[in-house]
């Protein structure tokens, strides 16, 4: 049914393959027979749970299941005239025992697992040889090669050695900013899709914030902005939203509301998979669950990044705001806010912002420069909690 509808509306269709989707440790439904009859390809158990992922994780250390992954793929591309097909590594990101329980993957699992790789390559390729049309291999997979690595992918080599033909990058965190990605693909011909996920933030005002239309599009567009060659939505489920039409035409958006965050996810789940895996954090967000405390007399600078220049469209400029979320501050003129190196002046208070009328003038397609300094003798207990730059254009969208 997927493949009728893409031919009859000219889209291509991949199979996606969660690579050790674990939901079925919280699901006893979930638990499949081959989990059940063969106890012996999990990295643990039950009743010993391992460090970093969940118990029912698969051991890809064992040939067993190596074989299955490429069997798998095998079936989707010789019955089904797919385009492509996808290892999302993402879910869940622990593939080795040995890592579950806090060892690092040795040389030799990182080369089994390319070696799972190139066999799932070698296969579509026979597979797209005997139709006359090629299938292409994408995978999903941290945007850090550190990261990658140290989880056993061997994301380099698989570029190098032409295993892969599209780069999804990004998931549950993201380490670092869209370009290295970008970089990297590039470098070896490999168009790079980022992921825009849902947001987890757990304070209600700024996830239902990063859940807005507007959200969506100030990240598609700093994606655009990266050079990236497309975008890539994760757990986005109405399919009649309008953003399906949208974040993949920059210059349809350009004219559309937007709201350019610090960040829609945080980088603490890293942790959860790996060992201190918030050593391959490149990109420090100000989120709510990682406030910044403001020293009075000592400035704050916070990078913001922006895809677009701000600017009037169809005769009708856009209306641009700053909104700083300040704990334990009662006087906005408390504050003293710099855009770029360009006095804001003292800001209103709306609800639990502070908001600050910005020049279109002030702000910068790439990063901007954000200073936030707590003037001497205020509370010395303030911290910039969240931070936000709206550009509305007043018309409905």
């Amino acid at each position: 049914m997927m493949v009728e509808f893409g031919r009859k509306n000219g889209i291509e269709v991949f199979c996606s393959m969660r690579m050790n989707d674990t939901h079925d440790a919280s699901n006893k439904d979930l638990f499949p027979t081959l989990k059940k009859d063969h106890p012996e390809y999990l990295n643990s158990s039950k009743e010993k749970r391992p460090k970093y992922g969940r118990w029912t994780a698969v051991n890809h250390a064992r040939q067993e299941v190596r074989d299955l992954r490429v069997q798998l793929f095998e079936e989707a591309c010789e019955d089904h005239d797919i385009d492509g097909i996808e290892m999302d590594f993402f879910r869940h990101p622990v593939l080795f025992k040995s890592h579950a329980f806090g060892k690092a993957v040795s040389q030799e699992e990182l080369d089994m697992m390319t070696r799972m790789v190139r066999r799932i390559r070698r296969m579509t390729e026979r597979v797209g040889l005997e139709r006359g049309r090629p299938i292409l291999v994408a995978a999903r997979v941290p945007d850090s090669v550190g990261y990658c690595k140290a989880i056993g992918l061997d994301i380099v080599r698989w570029l190098e050695d032409d295993l892969i033909d599209i780069l999804v990058a990004s998931g549950y965190f993201r380490l670092n900013p869209w370009e290295v990605s970008v970089k990297l693909g590039h470098k070896y011909g490999v168009p790079v899709y980022p992921s825009l996920s849902e947001s987890r933030l757990r304070d209600k005002q700024a996830r239902r914030t990063r859940a807005s239309l507007a959200c969506y599009r100030a990240r598609a567009m700093n994606v655009w902005d990266s050079g990236a060659d497309g975008v890539y939505m994760f757990n986005f489920f109405n399919p009649r939203s309008p953003l399906w039409r949208q974040v993949g035409d920059p210059a349809a958006m350009e004219a559309m509301d937007k709201v350019y965050t610090t960040g829609a996810r945080g980088a603490r789940s890293a942790d959860s998979f790996l060992a201190n895996g918030g050593r391959f954090l490149n990109r420090p967000p100000v989120l709510p669950r990682r406030p910044v405390p403001l020293v009075p007399g000592k400035a704050t600078t916070v990078e913001l990044r922006v895809g677009e220049q701000p600017r009037a469209v169809g005769g009708k400029a856009p209306e641009l705001t700053l909104s700083l979320r300040v704990s334990k501050l009662a006087d906005p003129a408390d504050l003293a806010v710099t855009l770029n190196g360009k006095p804001l002046g003292t800001g209103s208070k709306a609800k639990t912002m502070i908001e600050y009328t910005v020049s279109p003038k002030l702000v910068t397609k790439g990063t901007n420069q954000i200073e936030v300094l707590l003037k001497p003798g205020s509370p010395a207990k303030a911290s910039l909690v969240d931070l936000l730059l709206w550009v509305r254009y007043a018309r409905k969208q």
